[in-house]
């Protein structure tokens, strides 16, 4: 008996179980870029952008979880082991000796803004591929990236 599956293509769920892992990837990352700035920052309006990073994480987090979902829905594997992580992000490496707080928001809202231009070409490439959950997966994270990027780039103005 044929267990009942999603009804894609085969060559659709490969390109873009492809596309989430990569966003995986880059996700994880991003979310301990975020902690490693919360632990790190020092300056005026410490406690404000301290107790801002915390959610911000906490919303990565969500979101890794549901793109990791979806990659095990899609009968995939999601790839998020530190050492995976480490060869397949995208995002730059992080700065490891910076304290100011207008440094760490600085280097914030470049990996923020990268992958959220990223994600917003991965929702029409999964959307193409004829995966309009996985769209709609990326498309609420991008909301949320998009939503980080304006609260870390407020600070910096």
């Amino acid at each position: 008996m044929k267990t009942p599956a999603i009804a894609l293509k085969a060559n659709a769920k490969s390109a873009v179980i492809d596309i989430l892992n990569a966003r995986l990837a880059d996700a994880i990352d991003l979310a301990l870029i975020t902690k490693q700035a919360h632990w790190n920052l020092k300056g005026p309006n410490f406690i404000a952008v301290h107790e801002m990073l915390d959610p911000m994480r906490a919303a990565i987090d969500t979101h890794v979880d549901i793109i990791a979902e979806r990659i095990a829905q899609l009968d995939g594997v999601a790839l998020g082991t530190s050492q995976i992580i480490a060869k397949a992000t995208a995002l730059a490496p992080y700065p490891t000796d910076i304290r100011k707080i207008a440094d760490h928001l600085a280097a914030l809202a470049d990996r923020f803004a990268t992958l959220a231009n990223q994600v917003r070409e991965d929702i029409d490439a999964t959307d193409e591929a004829g995966d309009a959950d996985a769209a709609d997966i990326l498309t609420a994270f991008s909301r949320e990236l998009d939503k980080d990027l304006w609260f870390i780039k407020s600070h910096l103005e």
